[in-house]
């Protein structure tokens, strides 16, 4: 979700986040609770969250940190193995098995959660050796955003539930008009939003289920690595150097683009930057093997090596509540994790069909992952950069990269 970069518990750990929750001689306990949030919004909701429950446990107290996310796992790492990281933090899924594997996160008691009131997917991406260690706390799928205006220029129909790879080639196809500048589809070179999902849409995988052999030599993954950089070189989509210039989510919001896969948690900057009547979204293509899209998610974690982990622990269960879910989608800037209470956030932007991020939840998978993910996804996105700079072809960048990444991945232990 958003930059999901993930960093090795290795080297000299000196404390540098924020310190564990103090307490006194009265009983009053101070929670901190790490995140990573920028916008005021979110900020304000984590905070008023620790409020209400602070209702409910009043000699806990709960102090906001939120740090940029740039570095916010630098700041983790050292302050985890330093024994200082706060009470309760943000977890995403590319650092969970580094840090529950080390020792610190908490593992979560029985009546901590109910894993029948989240996905079971993010339930499984925050599970590690058959224990849990995070609680749910938002998710998010991927959909095809699209430009209204530019289909009806074109004369193309909308996206709709039964397209595929096919449909939406064909479509790219006649919605590039070079003489205006612009482009069908925007092919960014992005993990999450764009070639996962087509890998696992042609019936690859990126990663075997036990974590312990790369899946990009396999020709279907291939295949959906290839579908990317074919929309590059036909000429479908800008350069990979123009993207590299402006953000494809910013040429897809100037009408340079008229399509943009993209996550559920874009929705908000959209309706801000005043695009409630030029664009809508609608599911993702079917591949090869049918229709899949990845889902990621964070969840609260809490410190194995807090001075307060009892009291932590009851405030991820609050957090990981059906009233906190409420709170946050009323906020709307995410989807909360709480089977059921999607709909707020639905409703709140009616203009657009949000439900298909919910709808996808059926045909979801995972965000690839493995103790160590940043080991091999260093080299995913300076060798498949590569193949969308079109300077090798998909199939050489797959093969170096599964080569790189199963000697990143026989180091784990």
């Amino acid at each position: 979700m958003r930059a999901l970069g993930a960093l090795a518990l290795a080297g000299a750990l000196v404390a540098g986040l924020a310190g564990c929750g103090g307490g006194s001689d009265n009983g009053e306990v101070t929670l901190t609770y790490g995140i990573w949030a920028k916008d005021a919004g979110t900020q304000n909701l984590m905070k008023s969250l620790g409020a209400e429950f602070t209702k409910t446990h009043p000699n806990v107290h709960v102090k906001v940190q939120s740090t940029p996310f740039a570095q916010y796992f630098t700041k983790l790492q050292t302050a985890a193995g330093g024994g200082s990281a706060p009470d309760v933090f943000w977890m995403n899924g590319p650092n969970f098995k580094l840090y529950a594997s080390n020792g610190m996160l908490q593992p979560l008691s029985s009546d901590t959660m109910n894993p029948g009131n989240y996905p079971s997917t993010l339930v499984k991406l925050y599970t590690y050796n058959g224990k849990r260690y995070g609680v749910p706390k938002d998710f998010d799928t991927i959909g095809l955003w699209y430009n209204k205006k530019m289909f009806d220029a074109a004369g193309v129909k909308y996206p709709d539930a039964k397209w595929t790879w096919s449909d939406m080639q064909a479509a790219a196809k006649k919605l590039t008009n070079k003489a205006k500048g612009q482009y069908g589809i925007a092919a960014a070179e992005n993990d999450q939003q764009n070639f996962y999902n087509t890998i696992l849409q042609a019936g690859g995988n990126v990663i075997s289920a036990d974590g312990k052999k790369s899946g990009y030599d396999d020709p279907k993954s291939v295949q959906g690595i290839k579908l990317w950089t074919d929309l590059i070189k036909n000429g479908y989509s800008p350069t990979y150097s123009e993207m590299s210039d402006t953000q494809p989510v910013q040429m897809f919001q100037s009408g340079k683009v008229a399509m943009f896969y993209d996550g559920s948690w874009d929705a908000t900057t959209f309706n801000q930057a005043g695009l409630k009547d030029t664009i809508d979204v609608a599911p993702l293509p079917a591949g090869p093997a049918g229709k899949a899209v990845v889902l990621h998610g964070l969840s609260n974690a809490v410190y194995a090596k807090g001075q307060h982990t009892k009291q932590a622990e009851e405030f991820v269960k609050f957090l990981g509540s059906k009233k906190a879910a409420d709170m946050t989608a009323k906020e709307g800037s995410v989807l909360p994790a709480y089977n059921g209470t999607q709909q707020q956030w639905v409703k709140s932007m009616p203009q657009w069909n949000l439900q298909v991020f919910i709808d996808q939840l059926a045909v979801t998978r995972p965000y690839p992952v493995s103790k160590n993910t940043a080991a091999w996804t260093k080299y995913q996105d300076e060798i498949l950069g590569q193949a969308w700079d079109q300077k090798i072809s998909a199939q050489q960048a797959c093969t170096q990269l599964a080569q790189k990444m199963n000697e990143a991945l026989a180091k784990e232990k």
